[in-house]
């Protein structure tokens, strides 16, 4: 055997189902970021706008973590974060670009995607830590209960990733809207975040076990690191 054909042979494959959760993981932090700018009441609560989707990526984030261990659901935070920068460069050179004298809209569209890089900044730092945490607790429950309880792991794992992420995103996103608006927004959001993920529980569950089933796959994180910048480590 040539030292080529070995070195095919020792890459990672991935499925087109670990490519299409991959996807779509990347899609819903995309879109959170450029609709967190906006704030919403309901019910007397007030929240981001990026609650509708941002969910989501936890959930997909579980399934991952869950199906095909905390080392790739390491490279597909990292790979949301990439094309979330690359989002970003391309409406920041949008808004550069003069605006054609018979358009009126130019203002607005500054206003909106104005906001993108300081939302991707305060993502950054809040989800690179959330969703660190969330794929490290599942992963670590997992092993410890012995691929028991992933109801339980699940709750545990987004209210820690949650707990986390509000905690830097937030003030990051709001502060000028004053302290107890933040506090309000981030006691609000995790509550809501966790109940979201409570109440899709039963869909989590049935969309990890079928993945488990087609995939052949059912990961145990046993001996790895848990370096959240070992991105290479798969």
């Amino acid at each position: 055997m040539t030292k080529n054909n070995l070195a095919r042979e020792q890459r990672p494959t991935f499925s087109p189902t670990f490519v299409f959760m991959a996807v779509l993981f990347c899609t819903c932090l995309i879109i959170s970021n450029l609709i967190a700018s906006k704030v919403f009441i309901v019910l007397g609560i007030t929240l981001p706008a990026a609650v509708i989707v941002f969910p989501i990526s936890y959930i997909i984030n579980d399934c991952l973590s869950e199906v095909y261990g905390y080392r790739r659901a390491r490279l597909v935070i990292w790979m949301g974060f990439l094309m979330n920068f690359f989002v970003v460069l391309i409406t920041q050179l949008a808004i550069l670009l003069p605006g054609a004298p018979f358009w009126p809209n130019d203002d607005a569209f500054r206003t909106i995607f104005g906001a993108a890089p300081r939302a991707t900044i305060a993502s950054l730092m809040a989800f690179l830590a959330g969703s660190t945490l969330n794929a490290w607790v599942l992963s670590r429950m997992k092993v410890l209960q012995q691929g028991k309880n992933f109801w339980l792991r699940a709750i545990v794992s987004s209210l820690v990733g949650e707990c986390a992420d509000s905690l830097i995103f937030i003030p990051i996103m709001f502060w000028a809207m004053g302290l107890k608006a933040v506090l309000t927004m981030m006691v609000c959001q995790v509550s809501a975040k966790v109940l979201y993920e409570i109440l899709i529980l039963p869909v989590t569950k049935m969309v990890v076990a079928r993945v488990k089933r087609h995939e052949g796959i059912d990961t145990y994180d046993i001996n790895i690191s848990y370096n959240p910048f070992k991105i290479r480590d798969l």
